[in-house]
């Protein structure tokens, strides 16, 4: 069988992309087939559309954020590291900022600069983009692979690479199709699970909350002994239950729990700068000073107002009731919800709503030197598809340029 392309890649996501870009520019005949009518649908989204590129921390700071998994992406982080990813776009005319957590964006603040982009380079490395091409199956053949597609011609290449992307976000055509070819093709598919991904409480009055944003606040989940507690940041209550920066990043250990039938708490510290003892000197001086004012208006220089009404519910306090006749217990109880107002996790949203998939193809059958397939030669893998995700701030991203560039490179390297 005589191959028409050196190297077939599938998906047209950041990783696929990258993977065309490095194996062209090494001189391969590359073709990209992508299910949707456009490149990068779900790049285009990320970073509520300001395209959250990468991180500024070093390769080893990427490591540690994929946890049990960072030791198998660490070889891709150091083959094109973060500053690497921001001197190509650089060299394509975008330039990037860096935010706080080391968050990196374009400068204009749109994806589509970094999509422009990524469409100049494909088009000036001579890579071909078949567009609308769901790939049914591929199949290993004597010389190379054959690539198929319902109603469509057959696609030949001599290798091919996998980057399909997760199961998230299914409206940008991560439907999963990568786990399935993976799996018809010999490879173990560790559970899917998703992560970064908005958790449903038990408790219905978060329903009153909707939309209400909490700055500079700690979380903790509990779950019997297990605790797991967030740094200082942000939450937000939505009409299901909570979402924001916080919950995000520590969901996928929630959803891990919770599909082990484990019952998950959730405690929101709305004061993590002042311990116990200090609310207290300050709610008896604000109760004190201010003793004939309603408590619905002394808790507004504690709270947001639309959570204060909800507060005082859960504390059983009037919000009519006098400072001046709240008594000790009732204050207490008011000091311990400050430092812990308490939530029931009953769920995750499907992996179809979260940002990221995590599980996928098991990096026991990747070679983390080349992103190879140890079972069948020629076969390569990048991005999402693979098993592994890291909290929110441009990780996960990079994880596919990173995985995108090194499989385009090895597999690019020994085509001619």
């Amino acid at each position: 069988m005589k191959c028409e392309y050196d190297i077939a890649v599938v998906g047209a996501g950041p990783s696929g992309i990258m993977a065309a870009i490095r194996a062209s520019e090494l001189g391969s005949k590359v073709v990209i087939v992508e299910k949707n009518d456009a490149i990068g649908k779900k790049l285009s989204i990320t970073g509520k559309g300001r395209c959250n590129i990468t991180n500024s921390c070093d390769p080893e700071g990427f490591v540690k954020k994929f946890s049990s998994c960072g030791q198998f992406f660490r070889n891709a982080f150091y083959a094109f590291s973060s500053q690497d990813l921001v001197d190509f776009f650089g060299k394509a005319g975008v330039e990037m900022k860096t935010e706080r957590q080391g968050r990196v964006f374009p400068v204009t603040d749109k994806s589509s600069s970094v999509i422009g982009a990524l469409e100049k380079s494909l088009a000036a490395n001579g890579v071909r983009v078949m567009y609308s091409y769901p790939v049914a199956a591929i199949k290993k053949a004597a010389s190379g692979f054959v690539i198929s597609s319902a109603g469509k011609e057959d696609i030949t290449a001599g290798k091919v690479i996998i980057a399909t992307g997760g199961a998230s976000y299914k409206v940008t055509g991560s439907t999963g199709d990568g786990f399935r070819i993976a799996k018809e093709l010999g490879h173990e598919i560790r559970p899917l699970r998703a992560e970064l991904v908005p958790l449903v409480t038990k408790e219905e009055w978060v329903k009153d909350l909707q939309g209400l944003g909490l700055e500079n606040i700690r979380i903790i989940f509990s779950s019997g002994k297990k605790k797991i507690e967030s740094p200082v940041g942000e939450l937000m209550f939505t009409h299901f239950g909570v979402s924001g920066p916080l919950v995000l990043d520590l969901s996928g250990e929630v959803t891990a729990l919770l599909e082990e039938g484990k019952e998950v708490a959730l405690h929101i510290d709305l004061k993590p700068g002042l311990r116990e003892e200090q609310l207290e000197s300050k709610l008896i001086h604000k109760f004190t000073s201010k003793g004939h004012s309603m408590m619905k208006n002394i808790m507004k220089d504690v709270l947001p107002n639309s959570l204060i009404p909800v507060f005082l519910k859960i504390a059983g306090i009037p919000e009519g009731r006098k400072s001046n006749q709240v008594t000790k217990d009732e204050r207490r109880c008011i000091i311990r919800l400050l430092k812990g107002l308490p939530l029931n996790i009953k769920s995750s949203l499907p992996i179809e709503e979260a940002m990221v998939t995590g599980g996928g193809v098991s990096t026991k059958e990747i070679d983390p030197h080349t992103m190879e397939s140890k079972i069948i030669k020629g076969l390569y893998f990048a991005g999402e598809v693979i098993e592994g995700a890291a909290p929110s701030g441009g990780y996960n991203l990079q994880q596919a340029f990173s995985t995108g560039y090194l499989a385009g490179d090895k597999a690019g390297e020994c085509v001619k």
